[in-house]
């Protein structure tokens, strides 16, 4: 790589607040199953409990 190709590859890959770039993030989403298991288990858990709250309020 020269220099101007390494200045152009740092110019684009601009951080986010994340600190990872869109093509980053993009090659990320590749490598990332969706949904991710974090995702999976919080919304598992978030139905259960408002399953709880519904069959607390029936009885």
């Amino acid at each position: 790589m020269s220099g101007g190709q390494q200045k152009a590859t740092i110019a684009v890959h601009v951080r986010g607040p994340d600190g990872m770039c869109s093509g980053c993030r993009a090659w990320w989403a590749l490598l990332t199953p969706y949904p991710c298991w974090q995702v999976d288990r919080a919304t598992s858990r978030q139905a259960r409990a408002i399953t709880v709250r519904f069959l607390a309020g029936v009885r």
